[in-house]
């Protein structure tokens, strides 16, 4: 519907992205983008552009997110970690799990391992050990890979007889989620307004 404005995004992207390949096919995406609503002083209203993420329509791979981009001068702010959490959103919405497109950015990594961290620690917060990974993946919308990883950096899984065994002490999640300095910043799913789309 807005091909062109998708184009710019995509070249935007491409100033600041030294992985970005650039495409002009944008069929095979959707773009969201977020921005910050303003009167100007003629009392016009402006959307200054923020940051933007896509995904693919159709992924084969259950990748959630293909790009990510934070504008410059407003990095730092958690806007990155926010998309992060709408994409997933958006996922679980779809009724699916996902996971970003491989491989991701130095900065990306930092980013999806501080969003994966907090996640899968709160939910673990109130874990219920009737339940298994698959559960805990399903409830956040991640995909289970990302969430062994996760629990694999965090020194909380185990090998035993053969299986992976999460290693749960309840007070070590707390002091885990305490030691982060700079939560992310999430998204409302209650104020998301957005239903998959039929295409």
């Amino acid at each position: 519907r807005a091909r062109r404005y998708c184009q710019n995004l995509c070249l935007l992207a491409k100033l600041f992205l030294d992985h970005k390949t650039l495409n002009f096919d944008v069929e095979p995406f959707r773009y969201y983008a977020l921005t910050s609503h303003r009167t100007a002083d003629d009392g016009a209203d402006e959307e200054e552009l923020l940051g933007y993420f896509s995904k693919e329509k159709e992924s084969r791979l259950a990748y959630n997110l293909a790009c990510i981009l934070t504008m410059p001068q407003h990095q730092r702010k958690g806007l990155g970690t926010l998309m992060i959490d709408l994409s997933y959103a958006l996922t679980q919405r779809e009724g699916k799990m996902g996971s970003p497109e491989k491989p991701l950015s130095d900065l990306g990594k930092l980013s999806y391992r501080s969003y994966w961290t907090w996640t899968v620690l709160t939910a673990l917060k109130s874990y219920d050990s009737g339940r298994d990974l698959k559960d805990v993946s399903r409830d956040l919308g991640l995909a289970i890979e990302d969430v062994i990883s996760t629990l694999q950096h965090l020194d909380m899984i185990r090998e035993w007889k053969g299986q992976m065994l999460v290693r749960l002490d309840y007070e070590e999640v707390a002091s885990k989620l305490k030691s982060i300095k700079r939560p992310p910043r999430l998204c409302d799913p209650s104020k998301v307004c957005w239903t998959p789309p039929a295409d």
